[in-house]
């Protein structure tokens, strides 16, 4: 692993900075959803407080790894965060199948996010890419349990899976200034070739 070039080094502090928004996003969405579910969805709070553990886990190291990064917490952490929590309440709202469409659209974007971050940083910042890999198991377990609990998801619940999607792809390219783009384009490339 060499030294790293000027514009690589940018997208590690991106890569770290969106990733500790994410989570930061995540924390916000589960602790509403948490809320929301213990008077309407008690069911759901044991399984959404176990994923908020991991969250804070997670954000917590990536909050760690700024620094050596040069990397700084997001711009748009409020739109993470107001985002965040308005969707896990308004979702929650929705009932069970709501919170988990919720949980499962979140969490399949990430997973696709991680997986091209993975591709990028394999050569370029090990100790990033370790934390990744730490983490990826447990956020596909979110993705799986979530999935499991949906309920043969109607019209509704795919439009707002694709709505949620939509939004979380859009707040990842603006924290990121587009380099998520970039990274997926690379990753087909690699695999392509």
């Amino acid at each position: 692993m060499g030294e790293l070039s000027r514009r690589e080094a940018l997208t590690v502090a991106r890569i770290v900075r969106v990733n500790h928004a994410g989570e930061f996003g995540a924390i916000r969405i589960y602790s509403a959803q948490i809320l929301v579910a213990r008077r309407f969805s008690p069911d759901c709070v044991p399984s959404l407080s176990e994923m908020l553990g991991h969250e804070r886990q997670h954000c917590a190291a990536f909050r760690a790894a700024m620094p050596a990064r040069n990397s700084r917490p997001c711009r748009v952490m409020q739109f993470w965060s107001w985002g965040g929590w308005l969707l896990g309440f308004l979702t929650a709202l929705l009932g069970p199948q709501g919170i988990w469409a919720c949980t499962a659209a979140v969490e399949a974007t990430v997973h696709r996010h991680l997986d091209d971050q993975f591709h990028y940083l394999a050569e370029r910042d090990r100790g990033l890419h370790a934390i990744i890999l730490s983490i990826r198991e447990e956020e596909l377990a979110h993705l799986h349990h979530a999935e499991e609990q949906l309920r043969a998801p109607g019209p509704l619940l795919q439009l707002l899976r694709v709505m949620i999607a939509v939004a979380t792809d859009c707040l990842i390219w603006l924290s990121t200034w587009g380099d998520s783009v970039r990274m997926a384009r690379a990753l087909k490339a690699a695999k392509l070739s």
